[in-house]
């Protein structure tokens, strides 16, 4: 490694929290799809930030909007109106099929809301017992890193000696119908979910789960909730992943790519009464619905239909997992996805993912891997057949590289 990325790694390391654990690339610059170290090397992105840089980095339309904002007004909080909100939450539930909207920054933020929403909805409306609210979760969940979040997840390194947890939370096996009509209760306000599993490793749902979930939902009167802070805005090849199934959600989660690769932004919606249990001084969030981040935000959705993104991710998406299924499957458990979300999970044989990230790191492609044995392939979705052909022949010779060593 040349010495330059060597002064601003050790720099991290001296200042900031090693709360992670990054591939050795530091990254300076972004186009498109590429991005380029301190010394100059390309490499191609196929994890655009978890999902976050759908549109690519630097979107020109994008950036623009966010310019001129800026050279106006860029932060009033909630306790003003702006001349931006209106039209940005009303361009965001045209686009999601919903009604209303609470504005956020961060994903955690708009699944804490959700939360927050479920629970006041089942005691005001469902008329569930004060402090009785469950909600039920599945095991392998990803929704976030607030203290609530964490003290449902299944995974050690991201609950424990975090707790004492918070109660009204309970687990079940991802995709198992009958563990979910046994959890529900009378004191069951909301089913959480990733109708994709991301962080857990691009886990798919088994056929028919969401449509029979979705209607025991509706038999018991529980709110189903749909976190598509990862799964939203094209990436697997609908505008959102709800859309592959026959449901509409009761709450829809939204995050990461809303803010285009500039800023956090990230929104809770649902229908007028549902989220309307919401009053002045129930919620609130200082930076929630910026100037700015509207701004950013009605771009953000702009380029992806303008561009028609959302067809490009279920077409390339598809092309993307085909050529992915021609590795060796000697050492190859599982290829899964879809559109854009997809992962490669190897056999024991195969071993450890990170030595293949690190191969194709140093060949020119950008991946991570998640849980131990699977590496997610996420690129931005204005992504070309050519490029993934391109991204390929990395990861193929990547693979092969290792595999002489096993």
């Amino acid at each position: 490694m040349e010495s330059k990325s060597l002064e601003y790694i050790n720099k991290e390391k001296e200042v900031v929290s090693p709360n992670y654990t990054p591939i050795p690339a530091v990254l300076s610059k972004g186009e498109g799809i590429y991005v380029w170290d301190v010394d100059g090397k390309k490499y191609i992105d196929c994890l655009s930030a978890y999902s976050a840089v759908n549109q690519g980095h630097g979107h020109p339309t994008i950036k623009e909007a966010a310019i001129n904002q800026i050279n106006t007004l860029t932060l009033t909080s909630r306790a003003f109106f702006n001349d931006q909100l209106g039209s940005f939450i009303e361009r965001l539930c045209e686009y999601t099929g919903m009604e209303m909207a609470c504005p956020m920054n961060t994903g955690a933020e708009a699944v804490e809301t959700g939360i927050k929403v479920a629970r006041k909805w089942g005691y005001e409306q469902k008329k569930v017992e004060v402090n009785k609210a469950e909600i039920i979760v599945c095991h392998d969940n990803f929704h976030g890193r607030t203290t609530t979040i964490v003290g449902f997840s299944s995974d050690p390194d991201t609950y424990s000696n975090f707790g004492p947890y918070p109660a009204g939370f309970v687990q079940i096996p991802y995709g198992d119908l009958e563990a979910l009509k046994n959890a529900i209760t009378p004191n069951t306000v909301g089913f959480l979910i990733e109708l994709v599993q991301g962080e857990a490793g691009v886990i798919v749902p088994p056929e028919g789960f969401i449509e029979a979930a979705y209607k025991e939902c509706k038999e018991n009167n529980v709110l189903f909730i749909a976190d598509e802070v990862q799964t939203g805005f094209a990436r697997t090849g609908r505008d959102f992943c709800y859309q592959h199934f026959d449901i509409k959600p009761d709450l829809l989660l939204v995050g990461k790519a809303l803010g285009g690769g500039i800023m956090p932004i990230s929104a809770t919606l649902g229908s007028k009464e549902i989220m309307s249990v919401l009053t002045s001084g129930t919620h609130g969030s200082t930076f929630g619905g910026n100037p700015l981040a509207c701004a950013i935000g009605k771009a953000a959705i702009d380029v992806l239909v303008n561009e028609g993104l959302a067809n490009k991710s279920n077409e390339l998406g598809k092309y993307f997992k085909e050529k992915l299924m021609t590795l060796p499957q000697e050492i190859i458990k599982e290829v899964r996805g879809i559109g854009l979300l997809l992962a490669i999970e190897f056999n024991e044989k195969g071993g450890l993912a990170k030595k293949y990230v690190m191969a194709m790191k140093e060949k020119g492609l950008l991946a991570k891997q998640t849980h131990d044995t699977t590496i997610r392939f996420a690129p931005p979705l204005v992504i070309t057949k050519e490029q993934i052909d391109e991204s390929f022949i990395i990861i193929q010779s990547a693979v092969e590289e290792v595999m002489k060593t096993l």
